[in-house]
């Protein structure tokens, strides 16, 4: 991709970000909560099954199912900070662990049900992780 910069200038670069590689879903916890999932991802998309978060890698989406907030915080902890963390608990689950696992680090916390609206918010997540890149493009130099 070329992106003129700088109409005054005599040439153009590609300073812009590379398009990110086709998203991956790394998964962690409960399987059987995300066996419907990967029919309701867009094109392209893949899941990934860990069996440690230290198998994370970087840029992936790392899903936690059934995850409590020490999990979270042992994951935000070992997972760079850019890492998108979204955690998936039960439908009936009480809002004080909804409320501790968003504390701990997660950027998303979906209660279960239909796979469709967990792929929602990992869509979303994906759309947010690449904003944040295109945010952080130093124009600066340009001007």
């Amino acid at each position: 991709m070329i992106v003129e910069l700088n109409r005054e200038a005599a040439t153009t670069t590609s300073r812009a970000p590379a398009p990110a590689a086709d998203p991956v879903v790394a998964v962690l916890g409960h399987q059987s909560r995300v066996a419907g999932l990967p029919q309701h991802l867009p094109s392209g998309w893949t899941l990934r099954h860990l069996t440690d978060v230290d198998d994370a890698r970087p840029g992936e989406l790392v899903l936690l199912s059934g995850a409590k907030a020490d999990d979270v915080r042992r994951a935000r902890a070992v997972l760079p900070r850019a890492t998108r963390i979204v955690v998936l608990i039960d439908e009936w689950a009480p809002a004080e662990l909804v409320a501790g696992v968003l504390t701990a680090g997660a950027d998303v916390c979906v209660r279960g049900g239909h796979p469709a609206i967990l792929a929602g918010h990992l869509v979303a997540c994906r759309r947010r992780q690449l904003s944040e890149r295109w945010a952080a493009l130093d124009l600066a130099h340009t001007a």
